[in-house]
């Protein structure tokens, strides 16, 4: 994806989001076996469907949590990209945003 691509592909979930889009931000995967029940599901949809990955996923356009956690801070966000790696993922996110993927 180039980085126009990317661009637009961030400025559509940002309306999304923006929008009111509803998440499943819970439950938040406790262990290795919920997390791959996720990542299940997220195979399934196909990669042009990114509103639905971003139901899936829990995905928020803000901190989240006690903790205000960030994309910024999880092991998949690609800080000079502005992009999550996590290969059912692969969106372009911003560093403020969040979803239940998110590990350190």
């Amino acid at each position: 994806m180039s980085a126009e691509e990317q661009e637009g592909v961030r400025e559509t979930i940002t309306k999304l989001l923006a929008g009111g889009l509803e998440t499943r931000t819970e439950p938040f995967p406790e262990n290795d076996k919920q997390f791959a029940e996720i990542l299940t599901e997220l195979r399934e949809v196909p990669a042009e469907n990114i509103e639905r990955k971003l139901v899936i996923a829990g995905f928020v356009d803000h901190p989240f949590g006690e903790d205000q956690y960030r994309c910024t801070e999880c092991m998949y966000y690609l800080v000079h990209r502005k992009w999550c790696d996590l290969p059912e993922l692969a969106l372009p996110v911003e560093p403020e945003w969040w979803c239940r993927l998110w590990r350190i």
